[in-house]
């Protein structure tokens, strides 16, 4: 007679079967049990771990759904880089990507892996020892944020990969959201008031992007995995094997993945999929080829952004008829007022579809547009609706023709338009309500200012209540006005005139990049503020002076120009100084390499110096801050009272250095290393 099975014995013979069924369902897409028998399952080990929790273990399926709501998503910076694809619109521009490979291998021709391209949100999945300990988005591919905690609530993504997958594994793949589980979510979106999505790309975002992991959870997400970015061991031979070996590893593979050979055979397979697009489960906008054989992407490399070795062959984007109800304009951040045609909504592509951007006034001429026209509607990319060509056959004898205002429709201000520019333009800067809504958007952004709470809503509401007039108002904003606001009881206005405080330190990138400044983005600030290192020697620089800075050519230097001699721009400058924003020095650069440039740096505990003047300083030094500890990062720096990084970096045997040697080592001219800490 056999021995009854102990507890431990119960919960890891059901997590085997839980896991086993899941591969089964989500992988291999053969149920093999009824979902009643499955929840029966799934009750049985929650009951057991609820008996016994010190057998609860965070890859047990019943660990899924996270604890505590977020504050914001940490920095995660890629071992790996997660480049984009190069796009292709038609046929002879595939053609031209095949014969270039097969002129660089010297070959014929070339075999390759063939896929879907998924409509949905890019991910990069960490596994250690099997168990999944990172979850990022793609970021600007250099660096994402840590989605772990959401990730892990998807039913699709395995927590604990085969016992034969390698001890470390990153997976490159697609967060989607099926058609039927988007349609669902619309429906409750709908009933509970709520605005619904446009599209599954957008929701599958959007849920992926919650702060509470429990909200994530309730969303219909699933996961398909398309490559890797590194993994111990070597790697298969082929793409098409690489991804047959994910899937025995325990990872969803779109099963639509087929190994083909030349160009006629890649056009194939996209006329085939093109024909079966409307019925699958997901959406996709195209189809990637990837050379097949992994010698050969190595050979190939990458140029800029994108492997040589991969391309995306996008569907032409769809179109449909509508008409034309109205011509609108709209005045954006930086005063260019643009003309939108609002349409009779007409369904194109998977969205609905009710206003399309018209350009410019010449456009309109060009099209020769009028409102009560039928139009052609493209969603062109599949995402920007635009006005294609008007059907003139079908014109109406009271079609008005449109001719753009005069003055700006919001404050009235005459418009004005720079010699060799298309675009109308308001002049009146941040005295019209449009543009200081839009200005206010911009400067509280999470890689501005950072103000977190201060949402699209809200800013509508302190500028139509006049509470804010300008950027510094934010400034002297008190928790009992912005407790009179809309949906704002007094522990979020406090939470928000926190957050307020708090953004009063920041850096000069993140400031310059706040103001809003024509052409100027996120780079290009960080690169005005190491060259000039203070604001007032960037305020007067000439345009020479300007030229000198990397990236800056004649017209982002004209736009740094043109703003900071402004007055009422200085004004608003002065304001905010006045109101508290500081920022650290900016170091000077090494003439020498830094010995940080390139690495990834985590920071725990606190220390001595605001986390903004350090993380500053390691910016400056070409290092990248992370705000998670994972096999990727390079040193861990210890403040006071350090949290759980100190004991996830002695795991993975990452270089622990105090306040005071990062410091030292930020002083550092090139050539030090890590045995120098």
């Amino acid at each position: 007679m056999s021995r009854p099975l102990s507890a431990t014995e119960q919960v890891s013979t059901l997590r085997d079967q839980i896991r086993a069924h899941d591969h089964a369902y989500y992988v291999l897409d053969q149920p093999r049990i009824s979902d009643a028998e499955y929840d029966h399952l799934f009750r049985q080990l929650q009951q057991l771990e609820a008996e016994h929790p010190d057998l609860v273990t965070p890859d047990s399926p019943t660990q899924r759904v996270g604890g505590a709501p977020l504050t914001q998503f940490p920095e995660v910076t890629h071992r790996v880089p997660m480049l984009s694809l190069a796009n292709a619109f038609s046929e002879n521009e595939v053609e031209g990507f095949d014969r270039r490979i097969c002129e660089l291998l010297g070959v014929d021709s070339v075999d390759y892996t063939a896929e879907p391209k998924l409509d949905g949100l890019a991910v990069s999945l960490s596994y250690e020892a099997g168990l999944l300990v990172q979850a990022a988005t793609r970021g600007d591919g250099q660096s994402g944020e840590d989605v772990t905690s959401n990730v892990r609530t998807i039913l699709s993504v395995p927590l604990r990969l085969n016992p034969a997958a390698p001890d470390l594994l990153q997976v490159r793949g697609e967060i989607v959201m099926p058609f039927a589980g988007f349609e669902l979510l619309n429906q409750q979106q709908t009933a509970a008031g709520e605005k619904p999505f446009v599209n599954p790309r957008n929701a599958a975002a959007g849920s992926l992007r919650q702060l509470d992991p429990r909200v994530t959870a309730t969303r219909p997400l699933a996961f398909l995995a398309y490559g890797i970015g590194d993994l111990s061991g070597a790697l298969p031979e082929t793409q098409f094997d690489l991804l047959q070996q994910l899937r025995l590893w325990g990872l969803p593979v779109s099963p639509l993945v087929a190994r083909v050979t030349g160009i006629a055979a890649c056009m194939d397979y996209y006329a085939r999929l093109g024909q079966r697009r409307a019925g699958l489960p997901y959406a996709i906008d195209g189809v990637v080829y990837k050379v097949d054989r992994i010698a050969q992407q190595q050979k190939l490399g990458a140029v800029s952004r994108a492997p040589r070795w991969a391309l995306a062959h996008k569907f032409p984007a769809e179109e449909a008829e509508t008409v034309v109800n109205q011509i609108d304009v709209q005045v954006g951040r930086t005063g260019a007022v643009t003309p939108v045609a609002r349409l009779r909504p007409v369904f194109v592509g998977g969205v609905t579809v009710t206003s399309a951007t018209l350009h410019n006034q010449d456009e309109i001429r060009r099209k020769d547009l009028r409102v009560g026209d039928t139009v052609v509607v493209r969603r062109a990319g599949d995402v920007i609706p635009e006005v294609v060509r008007v059907v003139t056959a079908r014109r109406p004898a009271e079609a008005v023709p449109f001719v753009m205002p005069e003055n700006c429709p919001v404050c009235g201000a005459g418009l004005t338009q720079a010699e060799g520019e298309a675009v109308l333009r308001c002049p009146d800067g941040l005295a019209c309500p449009a543009q200081l809504h839009r200005t206010l958007t911009h400067f509280a952004s999470r890689k501005a200012m950072d103000i977190d709470g201060l949402g699209d809503k809200l800013i509508e509401q302190l500028v139509a209540t006049g509470m804010v007039r300008t950027l510094a108002d934010l400034y002297h904003l008190k928790p009992p006005q912005l407790a009179s606001l809309d949906r704002m009881a007094e522990k979020s206005a406090e939470n928000l005139f926190q957050a307020l405080r708090a953004s009063r330190q920041t850096t000069l990138p993140r400031f310059i990049f706040a103001l809003g400044i024509r052409n100027v983005g996120e780079a290009t600030a960080l690169a005005l503020a190491r060259y000039f290192r203070t604001l007032d020697a960037l305020m007067e620089a000439d345009l020479d002076e300007l030229e000198r800075v990397a990236d800056v050519g004649p017209v982002v230097a004209a736009s740094l120009r043109e703003f900071f001699q402004e007055p009422d721009n200085r004004r608003v400058i002065g304001e905010l100084l006045a109101a508290g924003i500081r920022w650290p020095e900016m170091p000077v650069q090494p003439e020498e390499a830094s010995p940080l440039a390139g690495k990834t740096i985590v920071l725990t505990g606190s220390f001595s110096l605001p986390r903004t003047e350090l993380k500053a300083r390691l910016q400056s030094a070409g290092a990248r801050v992370s705000g998670s500890v994972s096999a990727q990062t390079d040193f861990l720096v210890v403040g006071e009272k350090p949290g759980s990084k100190l004991e996830r970096a002695k795991t993975l045997d990452v270089v622990i250095v105090t306040e005071a040697q990062l410091v030292e080592l930020i002083a550092t001219p090139g050539g030090a290393d890590q045995t120098s800490v």
